[in-house]
């Protein structure tokens, strides 16, 4: 059977999860649909060999622990469009995967995604009231593309070569086309784990913020942030004093790390990943 979309999937030390998303993948009635490449970069534990370990799925390794070089190998080593990239700890059913295509193939859409939905399930008081506001954004109100799970057509991946060397990828993906070029699909979604707690989302959102801020003004065709999207959230949360605090608390979230993003960017100390380990959750 022929591949309807190829989907990569980057792959640094993600035994705890590994399983979860290959064995949903492998186990859809239409699977062999799927091409599947899982591109395992500075591995240190068994990510690889529990990869080699399904059917169908094909593993490429990369000596170095770089997210972009496992995207630039993983594209190398696949051979079908549409095109989707897939971090290996979200939750999404295959479905959404084949709808993901179907949104691709349509006309003047180049770059796509399921919407995205954030577990905070196992979070502390503190990180929910963060999301409480983080949803009323400008960001989450009108859709956006990436942060975990996204999709390019063929003619999407042909407007650049290799991948460039930045943190935010998803960003990047985005902001390369015009806004009538993208898609966010309301009939499926994908979940990411949030921190456990404060200081590990804090990690998380420095590494975010200077991803954001490194990419440069040229590929952000349509900015998605500025004075314009803060007036809305304070006007949004002002008419509800319960939200007060927890406005208190996501504004807290949003100054540091950018504050901290920038010195490090103006001091041109060396990137670090600041994974969020406590969202792994083993499957």
């Amino acid at each position: 059977m022929t591949a309807r979309l190829s989907v990569v999937i980057p792959a640094h030390d993600e035994s705890a999860v590994i399983d979860r998303i290959l064995g949903s993948l492998t186990s859809h009635p239409r699977s062999a649909e799927i091409e599947i490449v899982v591109s395992a970069n500075g591995c240190r534990d068994d990510t690889a060999s529990r990869a080699a370990t399904y059917r169908g799925v094909r593993v490429v390794e990369v000596p170095t622990a770089s997210k972009i070089a496992a995207l630039n190998a993983g594209d190398a080593a696949a051979t079908v469009f549409p095109r989707v990239y897939l971090d290996a700890d979200v939750v999404i059913a295959p479905d959404a995967l084949f709808a993901l295509a179907d949104a691709l193939d349509a006309d003047g859409t180049e770059v796509a995604s399921p919407a995205f939905a954030v577990d905070t399930s196992d979070a502390s008081w503190a990180v929910r009231q963060h999301y409480r506001i983080w949803e009323l954004t400008d960001y989450r109100q009108s859709g956006h593309i990436g942060s975990g799970v996204y999709g390019l057509s063929e003619a999407g991946r042909a407007r650049f070569g290799a991948w460039p060397d930045v943190i935010a990828d998803d960003r990047f993906a985005q902001q390369l086309f015009l806004p009538a070029e993208r898609a966010t699909l309301a009939d499926h979604s994908f979940t990411v784990r949030s921190a456990a707690d404060m200081r590990s989302h804090i990690r998380r959102s420095v590494r975010i913020a200077r991803g954001n801020q490194e990419l440069p003004a040229s590929l952000q065709h349509a900015p998605t942030t500025g004075r314009s999207t803060h007036t809305n959230l304070v006007k949004r949360v002002a008419a509800q004093p319960t939200l007060w605090f927890p406005f208190a608390v996501y504004s807290v979230n949003w100054v540091i790390p950018n504050i901290v993003a920038r010195r490090s960017i103006v001091r041109s100390s060396e990137q670090t990943w600041n994974r969020d380990e406590t969202s792994r959750v083993p499957a």
